[in-house]
């Protein structure tokens, strides 16, 4: 490669030295020309009228020794007269260096942009000027002014060969391209104006190629992906890279419509990309469309220069379009149409849902993760053979892009393979990289409750069970059962606990979460329900897309704020209400890990809702026997208790929320006393308790509580 680099830089370097040579002598010799100074006159000289079967330019200059009125020739020396055997010499030396291979930067420049051989040499006239400092003293003796020490249009037509009037038209590719810049004060002829090469493209002729500066600052370079060279993409995404292929053959690279990636994944769409771009040659840069100039003059500008760099760089565009919000903001997608309808290089648009409405030509890949099969592969050449049976399990769990997959197995591999130490790194591994998307959306909370701690009816604690074995068995059902390769809907696990507050809904969640070893989350509705229109969705769509990735339980809390009946359309925002609604439903039934719902108001729940539950578990108020049960499990055993009587206890008709403040509030007091937790705390507590929720004592309970404290004082006193 380094030798290829040489032979390059030689051969540029050879038709450079070249090109400025032969350049030099056409200005000599056209500064050698006799010049004629003529006095103003309105009459134009015979010279200069066209003659029959002679077509006039204003270029064309008087023939040595012509009468001029009132004119005065100043001829050149002999000594320094360019000769035509010198430029036939430079012509030859220049073209021998064009034809060289590979081709130096300025042949590269000219087929990329479609040149013509005058335009060329316009280009590499204003060009020289950066490469030798003398060019500037030729350009103004060429012109006959020492003012004009610059290129202009009126002297390359005079300079070289073959001129045309559409090099100065502004959709040709001199200017359209932006390679020259043209200084144009006031009223000056566009002929007479001072031309200079663009900064960009002088460096490129020099061999100097990198991101004109002018992009540098929305122009993201994205760097592959961690092991891309060595990555084997799953089929499913294989199929995706070669349609993008396909249809960079059948079209010419200028012409290549705008890829759009449709998904949630991001990493599997910029892996597909990456994949893509590596195969054609090229570079590629993420632009967010937010950073987009809205001004048209300067998004004009932003499209011509990043199809330049197509052809320069070469590079393709990546546009993330997945978090704009068209409804809550009509105009936000505005500059990103303007900017692909003026821009016709190589564009991947990712976006969640497809865009129907370009006015460029697209074609559109629908990307998703790789599907269970192909994810229990990559997790089983990650780790080794010797994890097959491990494979199988994170990939029946956990929904991971490729990428991730590598990542959480290679952190995993400094344990011993397919040991309970590594076992436990890829499982944690694989929770961590859920977990950022859920933040912000939904409280966390850290399982601890067992199945040793919950106190339901036997019907509920086997349903509870039915769950729990459903989510660690569904690979078993799904994949190699067959049975989610024949549905896409109504394969999700989901169950409704229903019951007063109190009666352990919370509880039975954290007992799910903690037997999976999965994190269990509690949707907060204040950051899910937005008063903006559109917005809702929006949060629900991320809340469930980061959800799908295997390592969370959703705990919906007051699930009928969410999921309530569907009111009449009275306005547009009950319409939009709906449209949420349905969109939440529509998630749930797709939704591939575990989602829980809870609320004390069943009968506010839309039908529809109800239809797509799997289980329903009932918490009733418990019954004494399940209160005295209770009692037994609530205090830890780091906690000293003494002479308790639990059937007694029971005996209050208190839920499992309540038992838990009494128990706590006793602890507090034994803490006080520096005592036991004894049957008068847990009475003295368990009073408070009823006063707080405004029940009244009976006097049997007040008596009791008194002859208790009673018996307390005498034991103290004797003692």
């Amino acid at each position: 490669m380094s030798s290829e680099i040489n032979n390059w830089q030689q051969n540029n370097q050879r038709y450079l030295s070249a090109a400025l040579a032969w350049l030099r002598l056409r200005l000599r010799r056209l500064a050698q020309q006799p010049v004629v100074v003529v006095a103003p006159t309105s009459a134009v000289p015979a010279e200069r009228q066209q003659a029959p079967g002679r077509k006039w330019h204003f270029w064309d200059k008087p023939e040595p020794g012509a009468n001029q009125p009132r004119g005065l020739l100043l001829p050149a020396p002999e000594s320094t007269m360019v000769t035509a055997e010198q430029l036939e010499q430079a012509t030859a030396e220049l073209e021998a260096a064009a034809a060289a291979t590979p081709p130096p930067a300025m042949v590269v420049l000219s087929q990329s942009f479609g040149l013509s051989r005058f335009e060329g040499e316009i280009l590499l006239l204003c060009a020289a000027m950066e490469l030798d400092t003398g060019v500037a003293a030729l350009c103004a003796e060429a012109q006959s002014d020492e003012q004009r020490a610059y290129p202009t249009f009126a002297l390359a037509m005079n300079l070289f060969d073959d001129p045309a009037w559409s090099a100065l038209s502004p959709e040709g590719p001199l200017r359209h391209w932006r390679l020259l810049e043209i200084n144009q004060p006031g009223a000056q002829p566009l002929t007479t104006s001072a031309l200079r090469a663009d900064e960009r493209i002088v460096n490129f002729l020099k061999g100097l190629n990198y991101l004109d500066d002018r992009l540098s600052t929305l122009f993201w370079p994205m760097p592959p992906l961690p092991g891309l060279a060595t990555t084997e993409l799953p089929p499913s995404q294989q199929v995706a890279v070669q349609t993008i292929l396909d249809c960079a053959q059948r079209s010419s690279m200028g012409c290549l419509p705008v890829i759009q990636l449709v998904g949630s994944d991001a990493a599997s769409k910029q892996l597909i990309a990456q994949h893509a771009i590596a195969a054609l040659g090229l570079r590629l840069y993420s632009v967010p469309i937010e950073l987009m100039p809205t001004q048209s003059g300067d998004l004009e500008m932003l499209a011509r220069l990043a199809e330049r760099e197509t052809a320069l760089w070469p590079l393709a565009i990546y546009l993330d379009a997945r978090d704009s919000n068209r409804e809550k903001a009509p105009d936000s997608y505005a500059p990103l149409d303007r900017f692909l309808a003026r821009n016709h290089g190589v564009v991947f648009l990712d976006v969640r849902e497809a865009r129907r409405d370009l006015t460029r030509e697209t074609i559109t890949i629908d990307v998703a993760r790789p599907n269970p099969s192909e994810q229990r592969l990559a997790w089983a050449n990650a780790l080794g053979p010797e994890a097959n049976d491990l494979a199988g399990t994170l990939a029946a769990q956990f929904d991971l892009n490729l990428t991730t997959i590598q990542q959480v197995a290679a952190d995993a591999l400094e344990d011993p393979k397919d040991s309970p130490a590594q076992r436990d790194r890829l499982w944690k591994g694989c929770l961590a990289v859920t977990r950022p998307g859920l933040d912000g959306l939904a409280e966390r909370i850290e399982p601890k409750a067992s199945w040793d701690d919950i106190v339901l009816p036997d019907l509920e604690m086997k349903l509870l069970a039915q769950v729990a074995a459903q989510v660690r068995n569904r690979g078993k059902v799904y994949q190699a059962g067959g049975f989610g390769a024949t549905r896409s809907r109504g394969l999700s696990i989901n169950a409704l606990f229903t019951g007063e507050s109190g009666t352990g809904k919370t509880m039975a969640a954290e007992v799910l979460a903690n037997e999976l070893k999965l994190g269990l989350y509690r949707i907060d509705l204040s950051a899910v329900i937005n008063k903006y229109i559109g917005e809702t969705e929006k949060n629900l769509r991320r809340l469930f897309d980061a959800a799908e990735l295997g390592g969370a339980i959703l705990f919906f809390d007051e699930a009928d704020a969410l999921f309530g009946k569907r009111s009449e359309v009275k306005d547009s925002h009950d319409r939009y209400a709906n449209i949420e609604i349905n969109y939440l439903l529509q998630r749930l039934e797709s939704f591939s890990g575990l989602a829980i719902m809870a609320t004390n108001m069943k009968g506010a729940l839309d039908t529809a809702f109800l239809r797509r539950i799997r289980f329903i578990l009932e918490f009733r108020p418990h019954s004494q026997r399940e209160r005295a049960l209770i009692w037994r499990k609530i205090f830890p055993r780091q906690t000293e208790t003494l002479g308790l009587d639990y059937e007694r206890l029971a005996k209050f008709n208190l839920n499992g929320g309540s038992i838990n403040n009494v128990a706590i509030n006793a602890a507090f007091l034994a803490a006080q006393a520096d005592t036991p937790v004894t049957m008068p705390l847990i009475l003295e507590a368990a009073r408070t308790e009823f006063l707080k929720l405004k029940r009244p004592l009976s006097e049997a309970d007040f008596q009791w509580l008194e002859v208790a404290k009673d018996a307390e004082a005498r034991a103290g006193a004797a003692a």
